[in-house]
C-alpha cells in the first residue's frame, strides 16, 4: 500500500474512533464523575504507551523534553477529557461536536503563533469559511440545549 493510501486510510479510522468518543462520553458521564473518568482513560493510556515503549524498545523520552510532554499531556491527557466530560453533563454530545469543529481553525492559528507555522492562503480560506459555516449552524439551532434529548444522547 502507498504511504499516501496508508495515512488517509489511517486519518478515516482516527477520525471514525474519534467521532464515537463524544456520545460515548455523554453516556458515561450519566453513570460515573467526569474526575472518574478522566483518570480511568490517562491510566488505560498511560498502560498501553508503556507497554508499546517496552514491546518496540523505545527509549525514553531525554530531560529536555519533559516539561514540553507534561505540558501537552495536561490538555490532551487531562483537560481536554475533563472539561469535555464536565460540559456533556450539561449539553448533548450533539451540541458538543459542533464546537469541537472549531477547534481545527483553534490548532492552526496555536501553530501559526507558537509553531511559526505557515499554512498556505487556500488554507485559510478553507478553515474560515468551514468554522463559519459551523458557527452559522450552531447560531441558527440556538445558544441553548436540553441536557437530554435534541441529538444524540
Amino acid at each position: 500500500m502507498e504511504r499516501s493510501t496508508a495515512g488517509w486510510l489511517n486519518g478515516l479510522v482516527g477520525v471514525l474512533i474519534f467521532s464515537g468518543s463524544l456520545p460515548a462520553t455523554r453516556i458515561a458521564v450519566q453513570v460515573f464523575d467526569p474526575l472518574f473518568l478522566t483518570t480511568a482513560r490517562a491510566t488505560i493510556a498511560a498502560l498501553l504507551g508503556i507497554a508499546l515503549l517496552v514491546i518496540f524498545r523505545q527509549r525514553t523520552p531525554s530531560r529536555n523534553d519533559l516539561m514540553s510532554l507534561a505540558i501537552v499531556a495536561l490538555g490532551v491527557v487531562v483537560g481536554f477529557p475533563l472539561l469535555t466530560g464536565l460540559a456533556l453533563q450539561h449539553i448533548t454530545s450533539a451540541h458538543s461536536i459542533v464546537f469541537i469543529a472549531l477547534l481545527p481553525l483553534s490548532t492552526a492559528i496555536f501553530g501559526v503563533i507558537r509553531g511559526a507555522e505557515r499554512p498556505k492562503p487556500v488554507f485559510w480560506v478553507f478553515s474560515i469559511v468551514g468554522s463559519a459555516l459551523v458557527a452559522s449552524f450552531a447560531l441558527s439551532q440556538g445558544l441553548t440545549a436540553s441536557p437530554i434529548g435534541d441529538g444524540f444522547m
